[in-house]
């Protein structure tokens, strides 16, 4: 596991870099999370230690969070309205379109613990993706696509994509297959534009040693 890296910092914010392997907070969850680095090394008196949002435990990137009520507030108000740009990278199996967009309402399997699913009962999600490159992986297609996050609900991307039949390379959950020295879901957080700020985390090493073995 890779450690947990400061991106930014000032009296109101602390954006962190996390690693894949670990959870973003404690709530459901008797793993370390990232919520216990904060204790740790950040503590303080707010709810989750001031994190706005989280990302899956087999997801690195970008987690924003706040120092103080006001901040904290002012974060979950620019979620809520939708006025954060979230962008990750994936790797999805198949030989995608140039660009597409997905807007299929998403909602918990009743089937299955853990899972997600489109449902036309669910909640509203939209995915923006387009094509970076595509790259030959143990003789199957693959295209690495930087995803535009218009909602943020759980497993968004893994299940639209999926739906789709383009899972991402390592998410057994979804249908995706453990080739390629791939050890969990490719996907990054790799940008994140809130309050007129912009952040950006370099892609795991994990997933940038995948890229530079196979991109030719």
């Amino acid at each position: 596991m890779e450690e947990i890296k400061i991106i930014y910092e000032d009296d109101d914010l602390l954006v962190l870099d996390k690693p894949a392997g670990i959870v973003t907070t404690k709530e459901n969850s008797k793993e370390w999370a990232l919520e216990d680095w904060l204790i740790k090394n950040r503590p303080n008196s707010l709810s989750r230690q001031g994190i706005a949002h989280r990302l899956d435990k087999g997801t690195s990137g970008i987690v924003i969070t706040a120092k103080n009520e006001e901040s904290l507030k002012n974060l979950k108000s620019q979620f809520k309205k939708r006025q954060v740009r979230k962008y990750y990278l994936a790797m999805a199996s198949g030989d995608l379109p140039s660009s597409g967009e997905i807007d299929m309402p998403i909602d918990r399997s009743k089937y299955s613990f853990g899972r997600f699913k489109v449902n036309e009962d669910g909640k509203n999600a939209k995915t923006l993706f387009k094509v970076i490159k595509k790259l030959v992986i143990d003789g199957k297609k693959y295209s690495l696509v930087e995803v535009d996050l218009k909602t943020g609900r759980t497993h968004q991307i893994r299940v639209h994509l999926s739906y789709l039949g383009w899972p991402l390379l390592g998410d057994k959950l979804y249908g995706g297959l453990m080739v390629g020295g791939i050890t969990r879901p490719f996907l990054h957080a790799k940008r994140l534009e809130i309050l007129g700020l912009v952040f950006e985390a370099p892609l795991a090493a994990d997933l940038k040693d995948i890229l530079e073995k196979y991109e030719g």
